[in-house]
């Protein structure tokens, strides 16, 4: 069987074109999905594994993508283990009893990802199925800061107060929480690459708001845990955080083989900054899809040239995309990032 292109990009071999995927290309903006809203609720489409598939291929199939990425939800492993786990469409994950003690990590139980996340393994299964041999299918779980955070604040934050006050009053409640979370998104990384996916990220999504020495101390024990037990399974392993520029060279020590780049920084100045040995992926401004088609033609041309041509680069944006996105404008990115050629046909 043929190595899906994004594979090989990962592993820093060689490829014909760059390929490309958008993080939350499932969803949100595809008036496919909508449709499919109108009559389900996001929980209902998690957990059901025959929609959950199709929502994830639907971007392949709108856009030709090179990548299918899991539809599940970052908090999905942990609402499977602790009650009171809400996603709000206005507001994200709503923790009903927040993490703020060392009483609360009671609630906190190993993840049996066979019995806890059975339908999510079964969507992997249908999609990896679905997929012809040349598209990979990308598992995914929250880092162990991203889901902490959550945890603590109880929903989404603007300043992270009680998740840092935490992390510096209570080193030992926090270094026990991010230690229970690290096992369970081993565990639910393991579970999904068992299943069929050939290569994982690691959303730390708000690590962006650290210091690179807090996040050395308090953050980057618990992300190794994740990634260095994920080496074994021979899938690469994607690491990637919003903000995060000062933090690019930490979050690769962590075990990453790929180090996603938010569109902050340039692509030339991340590979520079760590080498040859780490793939990277991004890193297009996720607002750049709303320009006139040559400013985004150029925009595109731009990351590309960034990179210089050099193997191990996956195009993708710099975050996720934005729910009002026109599909055609991700479709023109995508035909402008596969035509531009890296090696002779």
């Amino acid at each position: 069987m043929p190595v899906p292109p994004v594979i090989a990009a990962y592993r820093g071999e060689v490829v014909e074109r760059t390929p490309v995927w958008f993080m939350r290309q499932a969803g949100r903006s595809l008036p496919e999905y909508r449709a499919l809203r109108e009559r389900y609720s996001f929980a209902e489409v998690v957990h059901e594994p025959e929609l959950a598939a199709e929502v994830t291929l639907q971007p392949v199939r709108r856009l030709g993508v090179d990548a299918a990425i899991l539809f599940s939800d970052i908090v999905t492993p942990v609402q499977a283990v602790v009650e009171g786990i809400h996603i709000r469409p206005d507001r994200g994950p709503v923790i009903e009893q927040p993490v703020r003690t060392k009483d609360d990590l009671a609630r906190l139980r190993p993840l049996d990802p066979e019995t806890d996340l059975a339908y999510v393994l079964e969507t992997v299964r249908l999609v990896r199925a679905a997929l012809a041999p040349e598209v990979a299918l990308i598992g995914f779980a929250g880092a162990p800061f991203t889901v902490a955070s959550y945890l603590v604040e109880g929903g989404k934050s603007s300043d992270y107060r009680h998740t840092k006050t935490l992390m510096h009053t209570q080193p030992d409640v926090w270094e026990d929480l991010l230690d229970r979370l690290a096992g369970i998104a081993l565990a639910t990384l393991t579970a999904q690459v068992a299943a069929g996916a050939q290569a994982v990220q690691l959303f730390d999504s708000w690590v962006g708001v650290l210091s690179e020495a807090d996040y050395r101390r308090f953050v980057a024990p618990a992300s190794r845990r994740v990634l260095e037990g994920l080496a074994g399974l021979g899938v690469p392993r994607v690491h990637f955080g919003v903000g995060a520029g000062h933090l690019l060279e930490a979050m690769a020590e962590a075990g990453a083989d790929v180090v996603g780049v938010d569109w902050r920084t340039p692509l030339d100045v991340a590979r520079r900054r760590l080498g040859p040995a780490v793939a990277v992926q991004g890193n297009l401004d996720p607002t750049t899809v709303f320009a006139p088609p040559d400013v985004l033609e150029a925009r595109v041309g731009g990351v590309l040239a960034a990179n210089g041509g050099r193997p191990g680069h996956v195009f993708n944006l710099g975050w996720g995309v934005l729910p009002d996105t026109d599909p055609a404008a991700l479709r023109m990115v995508v035909d402008v990032v596969h035509a531009h050629r890296l090696a002779p046909s």
